[in-house]
């Protein structure tokens, strides 16, 4: 489940309906109702709170956003799109981090889901992160 504040318009998210799971875009929030309308490649539909899941962030993930991986010597791992960087200690570690915009750094000891990394991506770029 994600909780309803997490969620911004553009947000990548797993949905589960009659016991089904899609992928689908955050394409509206309902405030008062507390609803969220995710796009998916079958419909647009509204749903509430504990049926949306976060995609857990990969390097799959990552490459399907446009971002472009380096392995460094020391068995680091950077992904980089335009300005903006993530780096990894080691490949696919994505439990322990850092990602970077100019000067705005950011730390992470734990990990973060797709919806998570697009919303920090605006908050630093100020553009979206989208597909």
């Amino acid at each position: 489940m994600i909780k309803f504040n997490e969620l911004k318009i553009g947000d990548r998210v797993i949905v589960e309906f009659e016991g089904e799971k899609r992928e689908g875009e955050v394409t509206g929030l309902d405030w008062e109702d507390k609803l969220i309308s995710v796009q998916t490649e079958i419909q647009d539909f509204w749903y509430e709170p504990e049926h949306l899941f976060p995609i857990d962030l990969s390097d799959e993930q990552l490459i399907r956003f446009g971002f472009e991986r380096e392995d460094n010597p020391d068995g680091s791992v950077k992904y980089k799109k335009e300005a903006f960087r993530i780096l990894l200690p080691s490949k696919d570690h994505f439990s322990s981090f850092e990602i970077w915009y100019r000067e705005d750094r950011r730390h992470f000891a734990h990990p973060i889901s797709i919806h998570e990394l697009q919303n920090h991506y605006a908050q630093m770029t100020k553009v979206e992160l989208a597909i």
